[in-house]
């Protein structure tokens, strides 16, 4: 019985399929069904029953799953244990938030993958919540205040918010100088969120209204520039139209709360190795902006968290 069908066979269940399983492990389906087969051969019954519309797990195909899960992260974490200082190698499959992922986070991947030639890196870039266990990624990168969730999170550095609109906005129908000016201005928005300000010790959460909502940051701060209304918005994702005044900050009094990035991973007492690495990376990258966000990349603790924007 051979590893990588043992691995190719939990990466079908989770999946959910062959065509699935598939693209997560960036091969051909035919090379997957001939894993399968050959697996099943081996055991003697069929894991798999087979349709037009896919493939679900027979009673012995659920039962065999959790087994060979464990079998498969019991050798990895044996590898690890015993060549802790080597090359990475597999694959590590990483979810990242779309609005900052490819121009702040996209390089430090690079870093990785050039440090480590061995190690396949599959990231994918966007601004939805991805199920880490049940889509079958090591782990994601979360911008944010996160939600109660099982899964462990690593902080790795902070973000800070702003208000911004265009001066063309703002010459038509004024700043906001307090946030209950906002109730008057159109407010662009991922969805029915809050937005909370500090003045001073106290924290004021406004629940703002507009006509022009989209999800994702980068369409926002579009939106914003064309005149249509205030946004708030990451400074990071916003440096360069602030630098060149395409759009302008507002209501500067009062500051907004600052939000994490987080790596986030499944539960597990022993994390993977690539996973650690990819850790220390971003923390070694955030460590010299001073634990913020830079323009363009260049206070960690490890937690059961209590997930932010992205991936």
């Amino acid at each position: 019985m051979l590893l990588e069908d043992l691995q190719t066979f939990v990466e079908v269940a989770d999946a959910g399929g062959i065509s699935s399983a598939a693209r997560r492990l960036g091969v051909a389906k035919s090379i997957v069904s001939r894993r399968l087969f050959r697996l099943e051969a081996d055991l003697g019954v069929q894991l798999l029953a087979r349709t037009t519309r896919g493939a679900a797990l027979t009673e012995a195909g659920v039962t065999f799953r959790d087994h060979a899960a464990k079998v498969c992260a019991e050798i990895d974490l044996a590898r690890e244990t015993i060549s802790p200082a080597g090359d990475l190698r597999g694959r590590l499959r990483v979810a990242l938030p779309l609005s900052l992922g490819p121009t702040h986070f996209a390089p430090v991947l690079a870093e990785l993958a050039r440090r480590h030639p061995l190690l396949h890196v599959h990231a994918s870039y966007g601004d939805r919540f991805v199920d880490l266990v049940g889509e079958g990624y090591d782990c994601a990168i979360r911008v944010g205040m996160l939600k109660d969730s099982n899964l462990i999170a690593r902080r790795i550095g902070s973000v800070h918010g702003v208000l911004v609109a265009s001066p063309a906005y703002i010459e038509e129908h004024g700043a906001p100088e307090t946030p209950d000016d906002l109730g008057r201005h159109q407010a662009l928005m991922q969805g029915t969120e809050t937005w909370q300000f500090m003045d001073g010790d106290n924290m004021i959460t406004l629940h703002p209204q507009g006509r022009f909502k989209a999800d994702n940051g980068i369409a926002l701060a579009n939106a914003a520039a064309a005149g249509l209304g205030i946004a708030a918005l990451p400074h990071a994702l916003v440096q360069k139209e602030l630098g060149s005044g395409a759009l302008v900050a507002v209501m500067t009094r009062y500051s907004t709360p600052t939000a994490g990035i987080f790596v986030v991973r499944p539960p597990g007492q022993h994390p993977a190795r690539k996973v650690r690495v990819l850790v220390d990376l971003l923390v070694e990258q955030f460590a010299e902006a001073g634990g913020r966000l830079p323009a363009a990349l260049k206070e960690p603790e490890a937690v059961p968290f209590s997930a932010g924007r992205g991936a």
